[in-house]
């Protein structure tokens, strides 16, 4: 029996995600003052130049020097470059060893168009902070499989928001990378379920998470607590997505839910009749396990940064309920 070269290297990446998942995660070294980070935009086109500039004039406050990608600001279709160009900046990003972190510029659509001609090999002997949300999901789930820590944050373009609006998110992004960030309380939702537990927290936007099953970017999510946001979808389509995860058994074996953001919802013509909360709910199959509602993170102005990857422990009781990043 004789192999194609495609196969053989289908097998080997297989083999090379099985093992990561089964071992400890990888965490990229914290920046300190005179890192340099890349501004790379892998998804959607950028809609306002200016936006990647005063981000870039941000991270500069916090001591870091920045490049920004050559692609970046080319717009092509619904995509800020060609697939070969976006895929061409991340890549150098990846194995530029000055670089430190990679930001990405927005998310969108695009990334699931270029993940499979990623080549991350140096990226793993040497990984470096992967930061972004949304269509980043891509990315954050693919890296979990690689057993590399990514971080689901704020990116430049959200500067469109006001200052005052964002400034949470900024200041949790700056802890998360120079590793000053250790946990959050927050006010607890009528809707939790109370209860404590720990795991790894996985995941990011419904929308990708759903989209990735069955591909070598789908995590395993036993023994995990998954966080996932979304954003402008009916509330049947929310449930049309996690009942794609549940059939998928997505939820069986979690340690815990965390729901960010459910942003700008739809309007249902008939109307749907109940609160998100409960549709989600009425979807985990589940409910003894913690799970938390309202969560600031996701496409609103306060976007709080999140360790994926990292044990976490979740503690939710009907006061308040907290997250507390561990080792």
């Amino acid at each position: 029996m004789t192999y194609s070269l495609r196969s053989i290297l289908f097998i080997f990446c297989s083999f090379q995600l099985l093992t990561a998942q089964t071992s400890e995660m990888k965490r990229p070294n914290f920046l300190k003052p005179g890192d340099t980070i890349a501004i790379v935009a892998p998804s959607g086109v950028i809609k306002n130049n200016a936006h990647i500039y005063e981000g870039a004039t941000l991270a500069k406050t916090w001591g870091l020097n920045v490049i920004i990608g050559e692609h970046v600001f080319d717009k092509f279709h619904h995509y800020a470059s060609s697939d070969k160009n976006r895929l061409a900046d991340l890549q150098e990003a990846l194995d530029n060893p000055s670089i430190k972190a990679i930001w990405c510029a927005r998310g969108g659509y695009g990334a699931i168009r270029i993940i499979d001609d990623l080549d991350f090999s140096k990226f793993q002997e040497t990984p470096k902070w992967i930061i972004g949300y949304s269509d980043i999901t891509v990315f954050h789930s693919h890296l979990h499989n690689l057993g590399i820590e990514t971080l689901h944050a704020m990116m430049p373009v959200n500067i469109e928001f006001p200052k005052e609006k964002r400034i949470e998110s900024e200041n949790t992004l700056r802890q998360a990378l120079f590793g000053v960030l250790n946990s959050y309380s927050i006010p607890s939702s009528s809707y939790n379920i109370p209860g404590k537990n720990k795991g790894p927290l996985i995941g990011g936007n419904l929308t990708l998470l759903e989209n990735l099953i069955g591909s070598n970017s789908s995590m395993d999510t036993s023994g995990k607590i998954i966080f996932f946001e979304e954003i402008g979808e009916h509330k049947y389509h929310i449930d049309r997505l996690l009942q794609g995860l549940k059939r998928n058994g997505y939820f069986d074996h979690c340690k815990g839910i965390i729901v960010g953001g459910m942003s700008h919802l739809k309007k249902n013509i008939p109307d749907y009749g109940i609160a998100i909360e409960e549709l989600i709910l009425d979807a985990l199959p589940n409910k003894n396990i913690p799970i938390i509602f309202d969560f600031p993170a996701g496409h609103d102005p306060e976007n709080k940064a999140l360790y994926l990857g990292r044990e976490i422990e979740v503690i939710v009781n009907h006061s308040n309920s907290s997250i507390k990043f561990l080792n």
